[in-house]
């Protein structure tokens, strides 16, 4: 058995530590969302906090965790009676991100449902976490199908198992803790409003920090057994204090101030919905029972909206997270609770943990900020030569677009965006399953078991369906595609108006890119030649700081730009051959620069048309005197043109359609 390594060793991240610990005490917080950067102890601090969780009584071989003290009636394997439980270790079940939907919510063995009435079932990930820890590492990477299905489990404390009429249900009731690094993309806003807390993380920059993190990894490493006896003492202080903040938990006092305080801190941040009063509340409880208190102070309060407001209070994907501290503190000292609120000053019992909950576990100075981390800056990337360079101009309001679609039917990664063979969707038909049966066809499969039940000798109700009967079915569903933008920065684009409108609109279409699970690239010409940007990511975050910073200037090499385009939907056609590419041309069909550059320009674009490559250009172009070049950019792309006015949602419709006629 691998010896985890001691929570207590961490060093500094002092906010995750807390966060963890919080929900340690009160699991009613509803989780914690780690973001960061990677290696910096993300994975570690999680799979070392189920040490620390005190034992959980169950009922003797139940495999959903019953409490002996209140079983759950509707368990499938009960009916369970009161009393006469046994106590085990909690446990912590980590969920893959390539996991099926089987594996997640169990099973059921549908050819014995069907032939023998039986609901055999085979429990999955979530009855494994029930009562304990459900921990996903790359969260923001798992696929939409279980990303519902873990929203309606945390929303009802259940997990349901359908098929066909045939139903299972069992509690699900877990600590849900994610890490995710932002770099590979975001969170779905709904999954993101579940978890209770949040909390970024990055590597320290003090040297001496460093390298205690380096001494006590290469202690451990080399010795997991004798690193983990020397914290030990530490270990068994910290789990002796979550059980005692878990008895104070319920005398702790929630007054009106603190109330207040809650409800104008989250009206001051703007926050949807009633969710952030609720864990604020619960959080700030906590944190004075983690203190040794049963009173919640100010500084509570405080603690609990920098961990459970950051995530909850972003507009949309591009806004940093964090809080604006001042007006955090403007806003609790206006909404101040009276002296009878606060009784007693007394921050709590000294010693470890004391000062509004600080935990005390581990060295270093004080981490975990909370607050936005400003971008990575973006002057290592090359820029193409050429004269005439203006400064970067910022885009203007972004819009709902339009949507832009591939055509044809795809078998790509699960999304919104176009047509696909998926699991999940209307069913279109049925054919023989290729491994386990997951969606099963039920016409289907009766009409194949039908004409063999005199010779498989049926003499009752039931139907005699045998394996060969089973029959798969097809389902069509949208998918994500890779969205590939290829921006002209060049001098025609410069005027500064102009570019803001331009940014605005790729803006938007990085906007709807989020919002339906898709891969973005961005490539950019100007002067002599062309840039990858940004290479193809799930970051959208990313590539919108790429553009924000884009300066333009120079001639027009359109065709480096495309033939850029065209080398890089090469490479990752072998890296991701199921992912269908869109490509969005931004131009206004200008070519300049080098010899024959209209020409050269047209034979890039032929290669996309040959390829079967879906486009779209934005025709940029302005002004009375409108040349049309743009139009025939797409016509050789095989494409279609449209404005920026026309790219709007609320403009003229039957863009997509456009777009399919051109493709077929």
């Amino acid at each position: 058995m691998t010896i985890p390594f001691p929570f207590t060793a961490v060093v500094g991240q002092d906010d995750l530590r807390l966060a963890l610990l919080l929900n340690a005490v009160s699991p009613a917080v509803g989780g914690v969302l780690v973001r960061g950067e990677k290696g910096t102890a993300k994975s570690t601090a999680v799979r070392a906090l189920s040490a620390l969780l005190p034992e959980v009584p169950v009922v003797p071989g139940c495999r959903f965790s019953c409490d002996p003290a209140s079983p759950d009636p509707g368990c499938p394997d009960g009916p369970h009676e009161t009393g006469g439980g046994v106590e085990r270790p909690a446990r912590m079940v980590e969920l893959p991100v390539g996991a099926s939907e089987d594996r997640l919510v169990g099973a059921l063995d549908i050819e014995r449902a069907l032939s023998e009435g039986v609901k055999a079932f085979e429990p999955g990930l979530l009855a494994d976490a029930h009562r304990g820890i459900l921990y996903v590492d790359e969260v923001n990477l798992l696929h939409d199908h279980l990303v519902d299905l873990l929203l309606d489990a945390a929303a009802m404390g259940a997990s349901y198992v359908e098929r066909e009429g045939v139903s299972v249900r069992h509690a699900a009731r877990f600590l849900l803790v994610g890490t995710m690094n932002p770099e590979e993309g975001e969170l779905r806003p709904q999954l993101l409003d579940r978890f209770g807390l949040t909390v970024e993380v990055a590597a320290s920059r003090e040297p001496d920090q460093r390298v205690e993190v380096v001494r006590r990894r290469l202690a451990y490493d080399d010795d997991p057994t004798a690193f983990a006896a020397r914290w030990a003492e530490e270990e068994a202080e910290v789990r002796a204090r979550i059980v005692a903040a878990r008895e104070l938990l319920p005398s702790v006092r929630l007054g009106d101030g603190a109330l207040r305080q809650i409800a104008a801190t989250c009206a001051a941040f703007e926050v949807d919905g009633m969710r952030a009063d609720i864990v604020m509340a619960r959080t700030a409880t906590a944190l004075a029972a983690w203190a040794g208190r049963t009173d919640v102070l100010a500084e509570d309060v405080r603690q609990a909206a920098l961990l459970a407001l950051p995530h909850r209070r972003r507009r949309n994907p591009f806004d940093a997270p964090g809080l604006d501290e001042d007006k955090l503190d403007e806003t609790l000292e206006e909404f101040g609770g009276s002296e009878d609120d606060d009784p007693d000053p007394d921050p709590g019992p000294d010693g470890p943990g004391g000062g509004g909950g600080q935990p005390d576990p581990g060295e270093g100075p004080e981490g975990g900020d909370t607050g936005a981390r400003p971008e990575a800056g973006e002057g290592g990337q090359p820029q193409p030569s050429g004269g005439g360079e203006q400064s970067a101009v910022r885009a203007s309001e972004p819009f709902r677009a339009k949507v832009l679609s591939v055509p044809g039917i795809g078998e790509g990664v699960a999304g919104r965006r176009s047509r696909a063979r998926t699991e999940h969707g209307r069913t279109t038909g049925a054919r023989r399953p290729q491994g386990a049966l997951t969606k099963l066809h039920l016409a289907a499969t009766v009409l194949a078991a039908a004409p063999h039940q005199r010779a498989r000798g049926r003499s009752g109700p039931g139907l005699v369906v045998r394996r060969d009967d089973l029959r798969q079915a097809t389902r069509e569903g949208r998918e994500g595609n890779l969205v590939l933008f290829v921006v002209d920065a060049s001098g025609s684009m410069a005027a500064r108006q102009r570019m803001s409108a331009v940014k605005g609109a790729v803006l938007s279409l990085l906007l709807d890119a989020y919002q339906r699970r898709d891969k973005v690239g961005l490539v950019t010409f100007r002067g002599t030649g062309a840039d990858v940007a940004l290479p193809p990511t799930s970051s959208v975050d990313a590539a919108a700081a790429r553009l924000e910073s884009l300066p333009t200037g120079g001639r027009t090499p359109l065709a480096a730009g495309l033939l850029r385009a065209h080398d890089v939907l090469r490479v990752e056609r072998l890296r991701d051959p199921a992912r269908r590419p869109l490509v969005v041309v931004v131009t206004d069909g200008r070519a300049t620069g080098g010899p024959e550059p209209v020409a050269l320009a047209g034979r890039a674009a032929r290669l996309f048309a040959a390829d079967g490559v879906a486009s779209v250009v934005v025709d940029c172009e302005s002004g009375p005197v409108r040349l049309g070049l743009a139009g025939q950019l797409a016509g050789e792309l095989g494409g279609t043109a449209v404005t920026l006015d026309e790219l709007r949602a609320d403009s003229i419709a039957g863009l997509v359609k456009d777009v399919q006629r051109r493709a077929a």
